[in-house]
């Protein structure tokens, strides 16, 4: 109920349900509006705000906070921006971040990947190669793939950056879905990366890195111009 709760009210945030400024139902409303207990709902503003989503006043009560106060970094909270309709600003935002951590992670790697790093990642991209039509099973190796580069780094804080760009891949995984060619033609621009890392060209490794990652973003802006279409399309009907 509380895990229920925190992604409930979170997603009305990210989705604009919930504006800033805004109160959220108050612990005698919150059993109507939300079906949940007073302790639930406690218990999930405090994790809320941890987030940086919302905060509580006394008299006041409990509302959402500013924009520019909402930690986008938490998993949970890029989670629930991406959940439901997507523009083309948030595919550039999202990319861009990923741009700002992964080319640099592939030079790096190619100065200190170890042999069993090197052999994680070889694994990763046969996987991937294995599946390259199934985009289910495609998905798991390509996360390990790139969360690998990270820990390839020998930086612990680079590496501890891993949980976040697991959430920015499964979004992108999930705004690619209906990419009609699949992700066959990725396999090239990560066997690329991973070349160039095992090469020890840390420059090379960075441009390739950042190659794979402006067709990742051609893909996804497709695939997401085409939901839109689908959406506005299901509108008009009813």
């Amino acid at each position: 109920m509380h895990a229920a709760a925190v992604e409930q009210i979170g997603s009305w945030i990210l989705q604009g349900r919930l504006l800033p400024g805004e109160a959220l139902p108050n612990a005698d409303g919150s059993k109507d509006t939300l079906g949940i207990s007073r302790s639930v709902l406690r218990e999930a503003i405090k994790v809320l705000a941890g987030k940086g989503l919302v905060e509580s006043r006394p008299k006041t009560g409990t509302r959402v906070r500013p924009r520019s106060e909402w930690n986008f970094l938490d998993p949970d909270v890029l989670s629930w921006r991406y959940s439901g309709a997507v523009n083309h600003e948030d595919v550039k935002a999202l990319f861009e971040l990923r741009r700002a951590i992964e080319p640099m992670s592939a030079a790096l790697a190619a100065q200190r990947a170890t042999p069993g790093q090197l052999a994680e990642l070889n694994n990763a991209l046969a996987e991937m190669e294995a599946f390259g039509d199934d985009g289910e099973r495609f998905a798991e190796p390509d996360l390990i793939f790139h969360q690998t580069i990270l820990r390839m780094t020998g930086n612990e804080l680079i590496g501890s950056l891993a949980a976040l760009i697991q959430t920015a891949l499964v979004m992108s995984f999930r705004l690619s879905n209906d990419n009609p060619t699949g992700q066959r033609p990725s396999l090239p621009l990560h066997r690329e990366v991973a070349e160039r890392i095992a090469a020890g060209d840390g420059q090379g490794a960075q441009q390739a890195l950042l190659v794979l990652l402006d067709h990742a973003e051609d893909d996804v802006r497709r695939a997401v111009e085409n939901r839109n279409q689908r959406r506005k399309s299901q509108e008009q009907k009813t």
